[in-house]
């Protein structure tokens, strides 16, 4: 068996930024840390987290008075954060910056008077945050039919915004669609899809010609990781996502497949490693690391974590 193993892959600047604020956030007030949400959408980082004494929760009501409260990465809206206000929580903010852009992005064509068109998936975490930016403002729309059905007001000021972790090809047919359909729609200045969703994207449509099984590393509620594996399948590609190799069985594969490795950005390197060795083991598999794009991207931790961490990383 050959591994074609895709970088980048995993975790992106904005999950390891979020994943030092929680850890550092343990070491400096001790469990239990109440977290909004899940971390970042990835079932073995949530269980680790758990085990470490943080506590995710989907209302701020669950956090006791006087709580510490760590937002996730996908990022809130101004109601979650008065009511952490009122329930005087000690909260820190672990939203990825690119999220804090869309959410800016919002606030500013609301004030201008304009309605906005959120492309991204209804439910989502990081949809929600943003929406609740400026919600009389914000219609959601998924996909092309969803555009079809908009009605405006003649002379109503239209601009579209999207969910950072889009497909590249999906968003791109709805923008293209709302451009059709409203040809005066102003756009963001910089495209809103995260830099290290395009590039895993990327790495998947070149790479994916030499596989005959791609194999994605990721949760099933990771919107980055589902996209992967839709670009992974197309043209008939046989694909899968799965957590690790505890969701892989022997009779899935054959001794001489060509199996093309990735993972979504919230998904940690242990867990391919863990997927490679049980290929090695089963398979006697080599593996090629393929990189198609180079990444040095960092994001500052939270202002109130940034001592602490120059304290913990000096005493090391």
């Amino acid at each position: 068996m050959k591994i074609i193993l895709a970088a980048p892959r995993g975790f992106c600047a904005g999950v390891n930024m979020a994943i030092d604020s929680l850890d550092l956030t343990l070491k400096k007030f001790g469990p239990p840390i109440y977290v909004y949400h899940e971390i970042v959408h990835n079932q073995f980082v949530v269980k680790t987290f758990r085990e470490k004494g943080a506590v995710f929760v989907d209302t701020i009501d669950e956090v006791p008075e006087g709580g510490v409260l760590l937002f996730s990465a996908h990022g809130v809206s101004p109601e979650v954060r008065k009511a952490a206000q009122a329930r005087k929580l000690h909260a820190l903010d672990a939203t990825c910056p690119l999220v804090t852009k869309v959410h800016l992005e919002a606030i500013k064509y609301a004030k201008a008077g304009y309605t906005i068109i959120l492309i991204g998936h209804e439910g989502h975490d990081e949809v929600l945050g943003t929406m609740g930016e400026a919600p009389e403002a914000i219609v959601l729309v998924e996909d092309e039919s969803d555009v079809d059905r908009l009605e405006f007001a003649p002379g109503t000021q239209l601009a579209y915004l999207t969910q950072t972790t889009l497909s590249v090809d999906d968003a791109g047919r709805v923008i293209r669609r709302l451009r059709e359909r409203f040809p005066e729609i102003h756009s963001p200045p910089k495209d809103d899809i995260c830099y290290a969703t395009q590039n895993r994207q990327e790495a998947v449509k070149l790479l994916r010609e030499d596989a005959d099984i791609i194999v994605v590393l990721g949760s099933q509620n990771s919107s980055n990781s589902q996209r992967l594996r839709e670009l992974a399948a197309e043209q008939g590609k046989r694909a899968m996502l799965v957590d690790g190799p505890q969701d892989l069985a022997v009779d899935q594969f054959s001794d001489d497949d060509r199996v093309l490795i990735t993972a979504g950005a919230s998904a940690p390197e242990s867990v391919v490693q863990a997927t490679i060795d049980w290929l090695k083991e089963n398979f006697d598999a080599s593996v090629d690391t393929q990189v198609v794009r180079e990444e040095d991207v960092q994001f500052p931790l939270p202002k109130a974590l940034r001592a602490f961490a120059a304290e913990q990383a000096a005493a090391k």
